[in-house]
């Protein structure tokens, strides 16, 4: 069967190509208020800025300053401040930010680096931007150059002492160009219900797919289990329900978890699952109270993408809702590719389970089992 080699084949190129940093884009946001003044807020890997790592490459192992990078990454932020402080006059003169065309000329305010931690995902610094606002402007551009990484930016127009303001939507930037143009004469009530709505989904969607690859073997390992929709259906709804619990209670700050504990036990928890698909061919209440348990843990790991993604504070709880239900979206959307190769055309043949489902369980689990090794990292978790 050529399409099972190949597919054999692309999982196991998997361990090569997702263990390493991703390079994730830099969010940007840019407030102007109604005193004239603006401040820009970029959320980047100084790190990644000063090695010149960006989207060409999918993870920073595969960049020739790889190494640079990572010396980088172990420093305490007072001495990655230090190292940044030359490319400041770098950064401003690369990127533009225009109010009707006039380049605009910003300072750097402060920068909020956080302490190294857990070194197996990318620490996002805070740059502060400020500067005033031309008399008059209408509207502002956004250029960061593609050398530094693709971008997301969106413009808040705030009047705080009419407690009013005004969001825009992100634009999502992915080639050396500049924004299309912000209006910022619309202060005005918050953005509509449906705007926040379609942009959480989106974003919940987008970080299971194509970006959230612990989540696409966890929950192939699930469909693995019982290609049959009742039992498959069991296990979902206890994942989802135990991930909406986690997630929600990890947003709002009441439950937090270590990236260094959180990340390997993910992965283990991926293995588990593989790795019972093997011995096991009826669901029982253990396998349903494990995925529930496995749930609750990858619950914090989505929160760890909205914290950086930021969550509007005038509809904390709709983003929350809708980003859950893109999360849903996206794992329906794995379960149907997954039926439509395999389950609809051969799921009840005599040699389903030994020909797709224990080689395929078999590859999760070692793929899985690599990231747990590669995610451990000791001086992080003694430093607990």
């Amino acid at each position: 069967m050529p399409l099972l080699r190949y597919l054999c084949l692309g999982l196991l190129l998997l361990p090569w190509t997702v263990h390493a940093d991703v390079v994730k884009p830099a969010l940007v946001e840019i407030s102007v208020y109604a005193d004239g003044h603006y401040e820009v807020e970029l959320r980047a890997s100084i790190e990644a800025l000063l090695t010149g790592i960006n989207a060409r490459y999918k993870n920073t192992k595969d960049a020739p300053t790889s190494a640079q990078y990572d010396v980088l990454r172990h420093l305490p932020p007072e001495q990655l401040l230090e190292r940044f402080k030359p490319f400041e006059p770098e950064l401003l003169r690369e990127i533009a930010l225009r109010f009707d065309g006039r380049r605009a000329t910003p300072s750097v305010e402060r920068v909020k680096i956080p302490q190294r931690g857990y070194t197996k995902i990318p620490r996002i610094s805070v740059i502060l931007l400020t500067g005033q606002v031309p008399r008059d402007a209408r509207q502002l551009t956004w250029y960061y150059p593609a050398r530094f990484g693709d971008n997301a930016v969106r413009v808040r127009q705030v009047d705080r002492k009419a407690q009013k303001y005004h969001w825009s939507e992100w634009q999502w930037i992915r080639d050396d160009s500049t924004s299309q143009p912000f209006s910022i004469t619309e202060i005005a009530n918050p953005r509509h219900f449906t705007d926040v709505v379609r942009e959480y989904v989106v974003a919940g969607y987008k970080h299971i797919l194509p970006r959230g690859m612990d989540h696409i073997l966890f929950i192939l390992g699930l469909y693995l289990f019982a290609a049959r929709i009742r039992p498959l259906l069991w296990q979902v709804t206890m994942f989802t329900i135990a991930h909406t619990i986690t997630l929600g209670l990890a947003v709002y700050g009441w439950v937090q978890l270590p990236a260094a504990v959180v990340q390997p036990l993910i992965a283990l928890s991926i293995a588990y699952v593989g790795v019972e698909n093997l011995w096991h061919r009826q669901l029982h209440k253990s396998r349903l109270a494990l995925v529930f348990g496995f749930g609750l843990l990858h619950g914090i790991g989505f929160a760890s993408m909205l914290s950086d993604f930021g969550m509007p504070k005038n509809a904390f709880a709709t983003a929350l809702v809708s980003f859950n239900v893109g999360v849903e979206l996206g794992q329906i959307s794995i379960i149907f590719g997954a039926w439509a190769l395999t389950g609809l055309w051969f799921g009840r043949r005599d040699w389903y389970r030994p020909l797709v489902v224990v080689p395929f369980s078999l590859l999760i689990s070692v793929i899985a089992l690599y990231w747990f090794w590669d995610r451990l990292e000791w001086d992080a978790l003694r430093a607990l």
